[in-house]
């Protein structure tokens, strides 16, 4: 096992070798798949949820602001809470590491990209094969009727008016189509994501804590199947004994990096 310790935007002088030895591994493997989490996107500008000092879950509890419960009892403090996130989302562009990935998987290095995000900024960089384990922000559903609707329009009259959104048939409430705490993993999505999992010979995390299960358990199912593992992440997770590499520092400067030496014939 490796280690890289991050200075922002500052090559190490070992550096070199750690993205030599990922970009074999890549180069190598013939399943790659990438799973990703929050961190991913912080160069986006849409902040984690659990750093200190600026995570979506500091000063709150989770479970009081976004559950299935709470939200059903009090629509107005999940949407006062995800005000600030949904405003970000919005603006938010796709970056260096969301773009490496769809390249990597244009040209055939890794099979799916398997995310617990739901900014949507994979399939806005061009990955085509996303498993969104969390749901996803396009869509917004009924919680009385059912009725689904596209969610551009309902956010941004929502970032206007910060008012509940309402369904237009019934008057219900208006749930982004997000998985919510209590609340089952969309079944598809799983599903594929465990056959990708299950089917992979090297699975590279990038950005997540892995402290949210069911999906925190997929890197596990990989090394179980025989997997390599690399971990791209700021802090340790619990799957850190199992790697075979561990880069810390921002994927969104090491994952073009590994992009272009593995396009550099060894």
């Amino acid at each position: 096992m490796v280690l890289l310790e991050h200075k922002a935007f500052h090559m190490l002088p070992y550096e070199d070798d750690l993205i030599n030895r990922a970009a074999d591994l890549m180069r190598t493997a013939k399943r790659a798949v990438a799973f990703t989490g929050a961190g991913i996107s912080t160069a986006s500008g849409i902040p984690d949820f659990r750093s200190p000092h600026n995570g979506l879950w500091q000063d709150v509890d989770p479970l009081a602001v976004a559950s299935i419960f709470s939200f059903r009892q009090n629509p107005e403090r999940f949407y006062e809470w995800i005000y600030p996130l949904a405003r970000l989302t919005a603006r938010a562009e796709p970056n260096p590491a969301h773009f490496a990935l769809a390249e990597m998987e244009r040209r055939g290095y890794i099979k799916a990209v398997i995310t617990q995000n739901i900014d949507m900024l994979h399939g806005r960089a061009g990955s085509k094969n996303v498993f969104e384990l969390h749901g996803h922000m396009r869509e917004v559903t009924c919680i009385h009727c059912f009725k689904v609707y596209e969610a551009k329009g309902v956010i941004e009259r929502f970032l206007e008016d910060r008012q509940v959104p309402r369904c237009l048939e019934c008057g219900g409430v208006l749930k982004p189509n997000v998985i919510l705490f209590g609340e089952q993993l969309p079944a598809a999505e799983l599903i594929g994501a465990r056959n990708a999992a299950s089917k992979t010979d090297l699975m590279i995390v990038v950005g997540s804590s892995l402290e949210v299960a069911p999906a925190s358990q997929l890197p596990l199912l990989a090394q179980r199947n025989g997997a390599r593992l690399i971990i791209i992440n700021f802090e340790p997770t619990f799957a850190d004994p199992e790697a075979d590499l561990i880069i810390r520092g921002d994927a969104a400067r090491v994952l073009p990096q590994i992009m272009r030496c593995m396009e550099t014939v060894p």
